[in-house]
């Protein structure tokens, strides 16, 4: 996963770019990294990397194992806990509602920034013999997946814009092909929600959709479902 691009100007703190950047770093790399590795991939010298591993270590949002390698700690449970809770509490049982009733994962990408989304929960089905497993907090571009393009398809049309777009605002979902991962079906509905409110969708991942329609009709349903909860 390649690390958000971020322009640092005079307003900003270097430092504190840096910190950040450790931590997306390991976020990226769950089986954890070494010292150098982290220099490397923050692009600082070894000594900076091992001050700021220091000092996030102190505030418990990374640790060191046996063999040195540094991951992300529970302290980063603390922090993230509070974000969008009550987005998270009303949105789990529509997913698992969809998740059961589709034998698929569901979940719920919220539009961080106008290129990307990020995923925000996952839902995976109790009953289903196999199925699509991803993290909570992955990022994507916007123009691919079915999340984004879902999003994209809720504003009005614009030139250039992908067919996949124009075809998601005609059916009132969106459908991708192995945009995210290599032979994953994705189908997404946008949020209803008041204008100026971050964009959220749902939708769910699997290895096969013979019924595109139908499912997409399971995915609005439940996207309608959640709008009329969080109002």
């Amino acid at each position: 996963m390649s690390l958000p691009e971020v322009k640092i100007d005079s307003g900003m703190s270097k430092t504190l770019h840096h910190g950040v950047r450790v931590l997306e770093l390991l976020v990226a790399h769950p089986q954890g990294l070494t010292l150098t590795e982290i220099a490397d991939g923050v692009g600082v010298h070894r000594t900076v990397a091992h001050r700021l591993v220091r000092t996030l270590e102190a505030h418990q949002l990374c640790r060191r194992d046996k063999f040195k390698r540094i991951s992300l700690a529970a302290g980063l449970v603390r922090l993230a806990e509070p974000v969008e809770q009550d987005l998270r509490t009303l949105a789990r049982p529509v997913l698992e509602e969809l998740g059961e009733a589709t034998q698929a994962t569901a979940h719920l990408v919220v539009r961080e920034t106008a290129t990307r989304v990020r995923m925000l929960m996952i839902v995976e089905p109790r009953q289903a013999p196999m199925h699509v497993s991803f993290r909570p907090g992955q990022v994507d571009p916007i123009d691919r997946g079915s999340a984004g393009l879902a999003m994209l398809a809720a504003a009005p049309a614009l030139d250039g814009e992908r067919d996949e777009v124009a075809r998601a605002r005609a059916r009132g979902f969106a459908v991708s092909y192995g945009e995210i991962a290599p032979g994953i079906v994705g189908v997404s509905a946008v949020v209803p929600r008041p204008a100026g409110a971050t964009q959220i969708s749902i939708g769910v991942s699997l290895f096969k959709a013979s019924e595109e329609d139908h499912l997409g009709g399971q995915v609005v349903e439940a996207a309608t479902r959640l709008a009329t909860q969080l109002r």
